[in-house]
């Protein structure tokens, strides 16, 4: 018998309208195989190992999924299917060919063999903690960089690269499971090539645009693919505009920008080894007539730009994620805010302000209320034209708000 998880009265909402978690104040009990028999306990006195394959149910007997216990956390179940456990262990290696098959169908719905998307979206997906990008180099060939950072997909490791061999076929699979969030799960960071060693750094082509992504190296899995589809709606408002693309990590906005007929761009980050990448992506598309990378921090150069009366027809931000908790919103409130708020002043009579939050504790309650009040303190009046979150390879689950993070707005600052 596999062991069987109990939540507490009317603990089993969410999980019942597709939360895929399951924390450790919300189970009742366990009930297990013991070499006495079948045995109740508490969740801390269950003689279930880490890493076990569960059954969950409602307090009322209810069945409710599968899933991968791990008692190192307060994520104490991760579900992994609707399906009973033995209907999912009879065969494992089938269920997870059919999981991927299923996401790599979604997503060529919308995508050529040509493009670089991500593949498996985590809970998304229905494969928890599981995050795999695909590349495709100009050279045509498929790289996959995989992410597993939860126990949940960990243990079923080998079924998984399995069925993305068979299925994907890539010509090279480099894992990045380095995030903290293992160590929380009781795992070991780990970096490598899964098999045959290739180049680490690989061009592919987006919307046109020739980007380096450095596989190995480049932040989180690679390269920031969320924003894709949003990079080229933005590069068709820049014919003939001066634009100022801030946070730009690897130019590519910048570089939409030029492929729409911008007369200049100028793309800011505080990093100067992303400087030298767009540096290099600047010269791959043979950009550097209308293209300028710029090493500062976006606060400074925002205030100097407007003490120096500098005017842009575009400006991006797209910075990264000013909090990762609950507890910090506010403090993320006042830097969305400022850089907002600095980017109105500086824009000519209306210009287009492209304005994100990759933060899901920022909402888009708190996204658009800071907007609001940016425009309000910099005397200005704002339409939005347009408002996007992350690509369709990014699927949002319902009943798992997670999933939806991204707040992409196209403004006319009036």
């Amino acid at each position: 018998m596999f062991a069987r998880v109990f939540f507490k009265k009317k603990e089993e909402t969410e999980v019942k309208q597709g939360f895929p978690w399951v924390f450790d104040n919300e189970i009742s009990h366990v009930k297990f195989d013991s070499a006495s028999g079948v045995k109740q306990a508490p969740l801390e006195e269950a003689e279930v190992e880490d890493g076990s394959v569960v059954e969950v149910f409602a307090n009322a007997g209810g069945f409710l999924g599968t899933g991968v216990i791990n008692k190192k956390s307060k994520i104490t179940v991760r579900m992994i299917g609707v399906e009973h456990a033995d209907q999912i262990m009879a065969d494992a290696q089938a269920y997870y060919n059919a999981k991927i098959q299923r996401a790599y169908d979604l997503r060529k719905i919308n995508y050529s063999i040509k493009d670089s998307y991500r593949l498996i979206y985590g809970e998304a997906d229905f494969i928890p903690g599981l995050i795999v990008e695909r590349y495709v180099d100009i050279k045509k060939n498929v790289y996959l960089v995989v992410q597993f950072s939860t126990l949940s997909c960990e243990v079923f490791r080998k079924e998984i690269l399995s069925a993305l061999r068979k299925i994907i076929k890539p010509y090279g699979i480099y894992e990045k499971s380095d995030v903290p969030g293992r160590e929380k799960e009781g795992l070991k960071l780990r970096t490598c090539w899964e098999g045959e060693v290739r180049d680490e750094k690989i061009v592919i082509r987006e919307n046109g645009v020739l980007i380096e992504v450095d596989l190995a190296n480049g932040q989180k899995t690679g390269y920031f693919l969320d924003q894709k589809d949003n990079r080229k709606y933005v590069g068709k408002l820049c014919e003939g505009k001066r634009v100022l693309d801030t946070f730009t990590h690897t130019g590519a906005f910048g570089l939409n920008a030029v492929a729409g007929g911008a007369k200049e761009v100028i793309s800011v980050d505080i990093s100067e080894d992303a400087v030298a990448l767009v540096n290099k992506n600047i010269s791959l598309n043979h950009a550097e007539e209308k293209m300028t990378a710029v090493c500062a921090d976006v606060f400074d150069l925002l205030k100097e730009y407007e003490a120096k009366g500098e005017k842009f027809d575009v400006i991006i931000l797209d910075p990264p994620a000013f909090t990762k908790t609950a507890k910090n919103i506010q403090k993320a409130y006042g830097g969305y805010k400022e850089i907002n708020l600095r980017a109105m002043r500086l824009l000519n009579p209306d210009g287009i302000l492209v304005t994100c939050s990759c933060s899901y504790f920022f909402d888009a309650e708190h996204f658009y209320g800071m907007v609001m009040k940016a425009a309000e303190d910099s005397k200005k009046r704002v339409q939005v034209l347009a408002k996007f979150g992350a690509g369709p390879d990014h699927p949002v689950l319902l009943g798992y708000p997670k999933s939806e993070y991204l707040k992409c707005a196209v403004c006319r600052v009036v």
